[in-house]
């Protein structure tokens, strides 16, 4: 199915079984981008925060337990992951460190504890009954470090006590006396706090989600929703928020139950894919998610389709694949400069087959 709209003047240009319904893959991913930027707004951070219980002593002695606590920022992790991962823009435990150190921190005579508790412990999302998933790349966690590992602690809360193991690590490189042993507790009402480091943007977030269609940044961001706005650091918490979020802004109803796309049981239609398109491209969202999306020939998961083709650099869109699904939607600049809108959905055939159809269909468009 598919549909495409010339959004200069509302031109319906081409419409083809373009109610049915059909797993988004990865398309999903514009749903959930679309709540994230209306509840938390493009310049949000998430915080991660290193919390006291006991006092500081002379000399730099802190007498007492720290308490690391996520925030739900998917980029936490080590400077050299960070680099590698995600070119260097990122929150690492280094900086958390040095915040410490700068702060008069010298020695910890009690333990370092990790606390993922602003989200649940389910390490998976829907497509895999929440257990851990090979293609979420990640473990979900509110305190993830490089993607949620684990080191060889184990246990149900392995990845929070690895994060905090971690930070006393860094600590110890910067010359900080680490007494205790890494556990995993919720932090103590009362607790101080002792320093924090903020992620990149929401937008900056999305500049990581959207282009390279990454699952892992995607759930994340949606616990991330259901904690801040919905009650509960929870998948099925942050996907009701978007499915009433769209409902409001754009007036559709797909089935959403993750914010990844993982899961068949995501449904929806390129005319309500398209309608969303419409609606961003009036709204105060548009520069934001026009400036996230892959650009056909030059970025992300399009960055090798359509090279050396009137689409490219001028069609941008969110990719998704699935086994026997295969979709493409977005925006092309057309040969007037007006921009047009379109929703290709295959599925059922080869995604090589599903690819030159859509392809050749956002290069006519490109031309149109």
């Amino acid at each position: 199915g598919g549909e495409v709209v010339d959004l200069s003047d509302q031109q319906l240009l081409f419409s083809d079984s373009a109610q049915v319904l059909h797993p988004p893959a990865s398309v999903e991913k514009l749903y959930t981008a679309t709540t994230v930027l209306e509840h938390f707004g493009a310049t949000a951070r998430l915080d991660t925060t290193v919390l006291g219980v006991g006092q500081l002593q002379a000399g730099g002695v802190w007498d007492g337990n720290l308490y690391l606590r996520g925030g739900g920022d998917p980029t936490f992790g080590s400077e050299a992951f960070i680099r590698a991962h995600y070119g260097g823009l990122g929150t690492s435990v280094q900086t958390l460190a040095r915040e410490l150190v700068g702060a008069g921190l010298h020695r910890v005579t009690g333990r370092i504890f990790g606390d993922e508790s602003y989200f649940d412990s389910l390490r998976g999302e829907p497509s895999s009954d929440y257990a851990p998933d090979p293609w979420l790349e990640g473990t979900l966690s509110a305190l993830a470090f490089n993607r949620g590992e684990t080191g060889d602690y184990t246990g149900p809360h392995a990845p929070a006590q690895f994060a905090a193991h971690e930070l006393a690590e860094a600590l110890r490189s910067d010359h900080v006396e680490v007494v205790g042993t890494a556990g995993a507790a919720t932090t103590p009402a009362g607790a101080s706090t002792l320093a924090q480091v903020a992620s990149p943007t929401i937008a900056q977030l999305l500049g990581l989600t959207l282009p390279p269609s990454d699952n892992f940044f995607a759930e994340m961001l949606l616990k991330g929703l259901g904690a801040r706005f919905a009650g509960a650091g929870t998948t099925a918490a942050g996907a009701a928020l978007v499915r009433s979020t769209i409902a409001t802004l754009v007036g559709i109803h797909p089935a959403i139950v993750d914010g990844s796309g993982l899961s068949r049981e995501d449904r929806t239609s390129p005319a309500q894919v398209v309608a969303l398109l419409r609606y961003l491209a009036s709204s105060p969202l548009e520069a934001t998610i026009r400036g996230v999306l892959a650009v056909a020939g030059r970025t992300g998961t399009l960055a090798e389709r359509m090279l050396h083709s009137p689409a490219a650099g001028r069609c941008q869109g969110k990719t998704g694949t699935l086994t026997g699904v295969s979709n493409l939607a977005g925006y092309c600049e057309a040969a007037d400069n007006q921009l047009v809108a379109f929703a290709i959905f295959n599925d059922n055939i080869a995604t090589e087959t599903a690819h030159v159809i859509q392809d050749k269909m956002a290069i006519t468009i490109a031309g149109y």
